[in-house]
């Protein structure tokens, strides 16, 4: 039987293996977070979420809730466990981030194709068919390998985590449950602002001390996850327009629209904690429960966990890797999840997921997949791969990759590509 070794067993991993194990190949899965975990790891199970419990938008005309169609068409581990972790969201899906990553986790140890070894990974045998998904955290000699085989030592960017309150702090005689234009359930907590509120809390976030960071690092931040008080010192419609915006929230108390709202999103299933949502922030953490205490309704927040900043690692992939997320130079080499350029969960999971399906073919002799623009997992491949080097940074799912049916007119095109897309999926895979 042939044999694949996986190193890292985060989303892109779990994914890569479970695909591997489906085309029956053995594989060898090495997870080092319960020897020693990395500055955002809380759990000791596999597949966590360290950023948000939101998987962002479950609709299929949405792009990343196509790339989760097509997961689940294809038998995602991630996305199975998604869907029987979900939490009230509207029309995102949220999970139970504990049941989430359990599920997986069990799931894969009990799998009899896949061996788990909890140890950690310094080095890469360019001769052993390996999937490299250890995760953009990814430090020390294992860093230095992949650097050395990729040709690339500067390309990384900033990643946020937002914090999580109790749900017993927040004071609901002030903030109020709706969903925005009360579409679907009313999932989110609001916490209002006047005029007055919102601009001593503005004045307050862009005055506030962060956290240092290391001289030789240059802050990039990728937009999708930009820290609250960069975002705030763009100027205070960047927040009344963003994450702020009170539009389609009236404010139950007294009828009004607020002059800006802070919301806040589920994060496990005894709905006992909350994530602010759009917050992620590199503040201090005494200068977060200072200014974040600002916030109406938070006034005895009590804060289970801050937001924190950590560096985010990849590689250049226009130089080095092809859309079948095989190395260039190095044929038994695969790489998948954020390191390789995809940027998110789901994303890091489709990555994973074709990683897998790829090296499975490639171990048994037969011709590698690269999947059509008219899929998102393909768009997103065939993205990361083709980009000007000089100015590649990560990418989320979105149509803007995607190749549509140009013969119809825009308001079907992504209706009809859902149908198309999955059609594709069952022709080449």
């Amino acid at each position: 039987m042939n044999s694949v070794k996986v190193i890292g067993g985060g989303l892109a991993g779990c994914e890569a293996a479970w695909q591997l194990s489906k085309a029956n190949v053995h594989v060898d899965l090495y997870e080092c977070k319960t020897l020693s975990k990395n500055s955002v790891q809380q759990l000791d199970t596999m597949a966590e979420l360290v950023c948000s419990n939101s998987l962002r938008s479950n609709s299929p005309t949405n792009a990343v809730g196509l790339l989760k169609e097509e997961l689940r068409h294809i038998g995602s581990l991630i996305m199975e466990s998604a869907d029987s972790n979900a939490l009230p969201a509207g029309s995102a899906l949220a999970v139970d981030r504990e049941g989430f990553s359990r599920t997986i986790d069990e799931k894969i140890r009990s799998n009899p194709l896949i061996t788990v070894h909890d140890e950690k990974v310094t080095s890469i045998d360019i001769n052993e068919p390996t999937v490299i998904a250890c995760g953009p955290l990814v430090g020390g000699e294992l860093a230095n390998q992949i650097k050395q085989l990729t040709g690339d030592s500067s390309f990384y960017f900033y990643d946020a985590i937002a914090p999580i309150v109790e749900y017993d702090s927040i004071n609901m005689n002030i903030a109020y449950r709706k969903s925005r234009y009360d579409k679907g359930d009313a999932d989110y907590i609001n916490c209002p602002f006047t005029r007055e509120q919102f601009y001593t809390f503005y004045n307050e976030l862009i005055n506030a001390e962060v956290a240092e960071t290391h001289e030789f690092e240059k802050e990039i931040f990728f937009e999708g996850c930009m820290p609250i008080e960069v975002m705030a010192k763009r100027g205070e419609k960047t927040l009344l327009f963003g994450p702020m915006k009170p539009v389609g929230l009236i404010n139950p108390y007294d009828g009004k629209r607020p002059y800006a709202v802070v919301q806040l999103r589920q994060d496990n299933v005894q709905a006992s904690l909350f994530n602010i949502v759009g917050f992620q922030t590199h503040l201090k953490w005494s200068e977060q429960k200072r200014v974040f205490s600002l916030i109406p309704g938070l006034e005895n927040a009590s804060f289970v966990r801050y937001g924190i900043m950590h560096r985010n690692s990849y590689i250049n992939a226009p130089l080095v890797l092809n859309p079948t997320y095989q190395l260039k130079n190095y044929p038994n080499l695969f790489i998948a999840g954020q390191i390789s350029g995809v940027e998110g969960y789901i994303e890091s999971c489709a990555s994973g997921a074709l990683a897998g399906i790829n090296m499975a073919r490639y171990v048994a002799g037969k011709s590698l997949i690269i999947l059509p623009t008219n899929t998102m997992m393909g768009a997103m491949a065939n993205y990361i791969t083709s980009a000007s080097p000089q100015y590649f940074q990560p990418m989320n799912a979105n149509y803007g990759i995607f190749s549509f049916d140009e013969s119809l007119d825009k308001s079907q095109r992504k209706e009809a590509a859902v149908a198309l897309s999955m059609k594709q999926l069952d022709t080449y895979l």
